[in-house]
């Protein structure tokens, strides 16, 4: 859903560089089989409704369940309109009482947007089919008169990109561990699209959402794309996207694949690693772009702790934060051929989770493990650290 809740661009042309283009459409599938088939493309309409096997809401329902779409019950707005918290009968799907039944986060398209209806129907077309526990679940779809709106399950602990960047007692600082199992959930949610031949397109933190066990789901998936068919090795389509976020070589000629989707994950997993924006302009000059900032220290095991959270500080080892740090350099190499697939990203990060879960179980029997030497904590600590405020991020629509 985040990328109804950040600032885009939609160009005609497919001329753009990195640093200046705010967004692209990125893609890619993978792992974990899955029990449906990829949604048909050129369906009409009426075909991907009928098929889509969700519940079909009455607006007079979703009305009820949001209490008339009251302004307390704003979840987050954004380009497409806004989310609305709802509550709804777990068998039934009517509407009950606040704090019955099962939460939903209701996500109403605003009147006027055309391509606000091309996005809708696109999450009925892939969510209505795709199944996997690091997708969010589409719950059901309201098309009555001019109404166009979506249900979804309610994700308790809002998106990746509030942890990492909001400041406020309500949201914490995540913890190395904590940002392994975000970014393995988030990797394996891609990988599955990949698999089913689904290029995602707007991968960022902010489409990141967290349940109540932090266990990650992809969100909104209003720019997903069909993968290319036969011997093409491309989709042709309008940049769309986040700024930040886009594969330089889908910036510079339009063309699609799921290697895209891959650098918009390096981009993710190197914002997990530094507490830092993508993009931010609040920093000294020469760090406003983060990937550009910190590429010269991700290859380096000597050098890694400089683009590193201070707020890790003693939760990692030096083998762990290269390893990571390695992964996103791979994935975020200017030659699309030389990123891994998702599937090997899953690998590494599960390999690198597994190490640290063993060692941590370890240490606690058998004493302290070594962490950091204090020069280099002490180091990164007179290095440029985060602001004292970020822009406020776009609000995630499933987060209280």
């Amino acid at each position: 859903m985040g990328a109804c809740f950040s600032a885009r661009i939609k160009a005609d042309s497919p001329c753009h560089t990195g640093a200046t283009t705010k967004s692209v459409n990125a893609g890619e599938m993978s792992s974990s089989s899955s029990s449906v088939a990829p949604p048909t493309p050129g369906r009409s309409e009426g075909e991907i409704l009928q098929s889509s096997n969700l519940k079909s809401f009455a607006y007079s329902d979703l009305k009820i369940a949001t209490r008339n779409f009251r302004p307390d019950s704003v979840l987050g707005e954004g380009g497409f309109g806004s989310v609305f918290k709802g509550w709804v009968d777990e068998t039934s799907f009517s509407p009950t009482r606040p704090g019955t039944g099962m939460v939903i986060a209701v996500k109403k398209l605003k009147l006027e947007s055309f391509q606000g209806h091309r996005e809708w129907l696109a999450e009925v077309n892939y969510l209505g089919l795709l199944h996997h526990p690091h997708l969010v679940r589409l719950v059901g779809y309201c098309l009555e008169d001019e109404h166009r709106l979506l249900a979804y399950e309610f994700m308790p602990r809002g998106s990746l990109e509030n942890h990492l960047f909001r400041r406020g007692s309500y949201f914490q600082p995540l913890s190395w561990s904590l940002r392994l199992k975000v970014a393995l959930g988030a990797a394996k949610g891609l990988a599955f699209l990949h698999s089913s031949r689904v290029i995602y397109r707007d991968f960022k933190a902010s489409n990141v959402l967290l349940d109540s066990k932090y266990n990650a789901k992809l969100s909104d998936f209003g720019l997903a794309k069909d993968g290319p068919m036969g011997d093409k090795s491309h989709v042709s389509t309008r940049i769309m996207g986040t700024r930040g976020y886009a594969a330089p070589e889908y910036l510079a000629t339009g063309h699609l694949t799921s290697k895209s989707d891959i650098y918009s994950f390096g981009v993710v997993l190197l914002e997990m690693l530094s507490g830092r924006r993508v993009v931010d302009k609040n920093r000294p000059p020469g760090e406003h772009n983060l990937v550009e900032w910190a590429k010269p220290y991700l290859a380096s095991k000597k050098k890694v702790f400089r683009a590193m959270d201070s707020r890790l500080e003693g939760q990692y080892t030096m083998e762990e934060s290269h390893k990571v740090a390695s992964l996103a350099s791979r994935c975020l190499s200017m030659d699309a051929n030389c990123r891994p697939s998702m599937d090997e990203v899953v690998m590494h990060l599960e390999e690198t989770r597994n190490s640290k879960e063993y060692e941590d179980g370890h240490n606690k029997s058998a004493g302290a493990r070594h962490r950091m030497p204090r020069r280099v904590v002490d180091d990164a600590k007179h290095g440029s650290r985060l602001p004292l405020s970020y822009p406020r991020p776009s609000a995630s629509p499933l987060c209280t």
